[in-house]
């Protein structure tokens, strides 16, 4: 199960993103990127960046470590920024936090260099969980110690976001025409041949089992967490066999 943490102090947002993360010190002495569940995509997102970030770091990706983290909505009271305020206090118990890595560069793809493998890796796995947010103009990679490490995955498995036809959004091909790593020739059918044979049943299991039970309660169409565990996973495993042959706008995918 992911770690938890208490939440001890809220230090700054981070205003690049969307939904307002913030910058947090746990009582561990860590300091994390947390993604909040009051934010106005809900948590949704919170449950795809578990299923994504998770699912990534046992395929071999480089992704920071995921904690739940545990808020007190008192801690808002302080803050100046009614905005911030008002985030933190529609956040009451457990988030998201990710490790701050300190001293990381964002991504540009005119300084940094990314072998055919490593892109055709990242291709491959945005394909399988269809992320729309890694173009060019936001690449969500951050690199770190001179390695790229893939963050930010709320904006994946949008087939979630409406269950009942979850299974036909889950078939549709994905278009890489896009992608920030397009230029460096991403070899995406060697990426399929080495990570395809290891999205299992027993893998996604295990990924799923991280969701809290918090983020699953209550959705509609599902008696139970499990239930819902269970929905995410198919679409993944079905899709990881195939989805190679489906990923448009990179030459030689075809």
């Amino acid at each position: 199960m992911l770690k938890e943490v208490i939440a001890t102090r809220y230090i700054t947002p981070l205003r690049e993103g969307g939904s307002l993360p913030g910058l947090v010190e746990a009582d561990d002495f860590g300091t994390y990127v947390v993604k909040f569940t009051g934010a106005g995509q809900g948590r949704k997102t919170l449950v795809a960046e578990v299923v994504c970030g998770e699912l990534a770091r046992r395929l071999g990706f480089r992704v920071p470590r995921l904690v739940t983290l545990d808020l007190d909505p008192d801690l808002g009271l302080g803050e100046p920024d009614q905005q911030v305020q008002e985030l933190l206090k529609s956040s009451g118990g457990t988030n998201l936090g990710m490790d701050f890595l300190s001293g990381a560069l964002g991504f540009d793809p005119l300084a940094f260099r990314v072998s055919p493998e490593e892109a055709g890796r990242i291709v491959w796995f945005d394909a399988l969980v269809n992320n729309v947010d890694r173009s060019w103009r936001n690449p969500n990679l951050l690199m770190w110690r001179g390695e790229p490490w893939l963050i930010d995955h709320g904006a994946t498995m949008i087939w979630h976001h409406n269950w009942p036809s979850a299974e036909a959004s889950a078939a549709r091909p994905y278009d890489a025409s896009d992608h920030a790593l397009r230029p460096f020739a991403p070899d995406v059918r060697a990426a399929a041949a080495e990570l395809a044979p290891r999205v299992t049943e027993d893998l996604l299991a295990e990924v799923t089992a991280e969701i809290p039970d918090a983020w699953l309660a209550d959705e509609p169409g599902f008696d139970s967490p499990d239930d819902l565990r269970r929905a995410y996973a198919r679409p993944l495993l079905a899709r990881a066999a195939v989805i190679h042959d489906r990923v448009n706008g990179i030459e030689g995918t075809k």
